[in-house]
């Protein structure tokens, strides 16, 4: 591929555009805003250099002196998107902070939602990665706990997130791509799974759902594994 270093690299450690020359004309703000365009409007998969080229204006060629690879252009939208944090004076209350965050990071993996596609550790190093890093560690202050161990129940915390929310919209996906709505095949279904539990060979499943016949609060379920994970590391 033209521009691809022949060596590992970081984006952020590159000069805004390789060599000597005119002042560039855009900015990686710029091409991170035209890819996020494409993406939310298209999908990942549409998102190619000649597509984010077209939508500045320029050519396919000359974007590679500002971003070398895909993968980098990948961490351009992922830390254009998570520019997006708001970050309030912490509690004191670690667990409602952190609560909290994930709430941002689920709405703002709904507004993109190619996100959860692109989550890796390899991308959590960009400026907006590290100010959400820094502000989730400062509301783990009061925790006594080593720096390792506070990473790792963001990275939990993150892992929760990303989870649920690409189960909802691979869920919202394969609805809107069916011949029927999500509610006719629901009853559907639900009417083939009482049909099979009334047959007495899921005793406790028919007890279940005598208890607790539904429907299910998804939003309840995602706070709810929020918390299973935060009290599993209370002191």
């Amino acid at each position: 591929m033209v521009g691809r270093p022949a060596v590992p690299e970081v984006i952020w450690a590159r000069p805004e555009r390789a060599g000597r020359g005119p002042r560039p004309a855009f900015s990686r703000a710029d091409i991170a805003a035209a890819a996020v365009r494409i993406a939310d409007t298209e999908g990942l998969d549409a998102v190619s250099m000649r597509k984010v080229a077209a939508e500045l204006g320029c050519g396919t060629m000359s974007l590679y002196n500002y971003v070398p690879r895909k993968e980098d252009l990948h961490e351009l939208m992922l830390d254009a998107v998570s520019g997006g944090y708001e970050f309030p004076e912490p509690s004191g209350d670690w667990r409602a902070d952190l609560v909290a965050l994930a709430h941002q990071a689920r709405a703002m993996m709904h507004r993109h939602t190619w996100v959860p596609r692109l989550m890796s550790p390899v991308y959590g190093f960009s400026p907006n990665a590290l100010r959400y890093l820094e502000y989730a560690l400062s509301c783990l202050d009061g925790v006594d706990a080593r720096f390792g161990e506070k990473m790792e129940l963001i990275a939990m915390v993150n892992g929760v997130v990303t989870t649920y929310v690409a189960n909802e919209i691979a869920t919202a996906e394969r609805s809107r791509s069916l011949p029927w709505s999500e509610e006719q095949e629901n009853a559907v279904r639900t009417d083939y799974l009482i049909s099979q539990i009334v047959t007495g060979k899921y005793p406790r499943m028919a007890a279940g759902f005598a208890e607790d016949p539904g429907p299910i609060d998804l939003d309840g379920v995602f706070d709810r594994a929020l918390s299973r994970v935060l009290e599993s590391f209370d002191r």
